[in-house]
């Protein structure tokens, strides 16, 4: 099982790899420190990609939204939210899980070795709520207040990115080290932003994926499709024996036998190349399984 594992986290790495390579694939802009515009900026692509990296070739759907919602000419993008609602009933998390460029950043850290016992690869205190987190940074920085809070044109600021997003401020040390003239215009908003990089970098060295579990509002959009997006896990319980090895494998402590389509869940696949007995099925065409007769329900994250 231990092999099996440890060859699907490299084929995942893999892929996590190749993809961060092509969202960012604009090699002059890290030399120039300059940012990308040509046509394929106008195309989001899935995962949290801040817009201002020198290398995107694509649009942040996060940054996109709120652009639109602060335009004082729209409110709706009926593109950015039908990629959204495209790509969440299509795949759900698995885009956070082997898509997202910051998400495999976070995996690299937690691989930092520190002393033992110091890393949490379970739930902290309130799990549960701490995850509901996400939700109301989308809700507020995301939609209201560029919605509401606006200049006195009428135009409203992206204020996840602005003043939150450790994707854009990671982007933006790249940006800044190859432009001097930036440099000298870096406020104190910037610094408060490396602030929170900061204690992102930290919490990700002790804590797996923090930034996902508990701010991202990408992932908690993607995460409502899990139930009921095209790709979804499910559970043959004629095979299954509720032994809790996918709970034990999972870094986000969720239990797969009875809540195998979490909105937690990234989709990261150790759960099913861990099962001694092949219980989780998986894929976009689901087998038809006897519902549990003795399995209740369950939050995200058991009490």
């Amino acid at each position: 099982m231990a092999s099996e594992i440890k060859q699907h986290r490299k084929r995942r790495n893999l892929i996590q790899l190749i993809v961060a390579i092509i969202s960012n694939a604009y090699i002059v802009g890290f030399l120039e420190g300059k940012i990308y515009r040509g046509d394929v900026k106008a195309f989001c692509v899935p995962g949290l990609n801040c817009y201002a990296c020198p290398g995107a070739l694509g649009s942040c759907p996060i940054g996109s939204l709120q652009a639109v919602i602060g335009s004082r000419d729209k409110f709706i993008s009926w593109y950015v939210g039908g990629f959204l609602v495209a790509v969440g009933a299509t795949l759900g998390r698995f885009v956070c899980g082997w898509m997202c460029p910051f998400g495999w950043f976070q995996d690299l850290l937690h691989r930092i070795p520190i002393p033992k016992g110091w890393k949490r690869r379970r739930r902290l205190p309130g799990e549960k709520y701490l995850s509901l987190i996400r939700y109301g940074v989308l809700v507020v920085l995301v939609i209201l207040l560029p919605m509401f809070l606006v200049d006195i044109i009428g135009q409203g600021s992206p204020y996840f990115c602005s003043w939150v997003c450790p994707s854009g401020t990671l982007s933006g040390l790249f940006l800044l080290a190859g432009n001097v003239g930036l440099r000298s215009v870096a406020s104190w908003l910037f610094a408060w932003k490396n602030l929170i990089l900061a204690i992102t970098i930290v919490a990700s060295i002790v804590v797996y994926r923090p930034f996902c579990r508990y701010i991202c509002p990408l992932g908690a959009i993607y995460g409502l499709f899990n139930p009921v997006s095209l790709y979804r896990f499910s559970i043959n319980h004629d095979s299954c024996t509720s032994c809790k090895t996918c709970q034990k494998v999972c870094k986000l402590d969720i239990p797969v036998f009875e809540k195998p389509n979490s909105t937690a869940c990234i989709r990261c696949g150790d759960c099913i190349a861990a099962c001694p007995h092949d219980a989780i099925l998986h894929g976009f065409r689901q087998p038809q399984v006897k519902p549990s007769t003795d399995a209740g329900t369950s939050s995200d994250y058991p009490s």
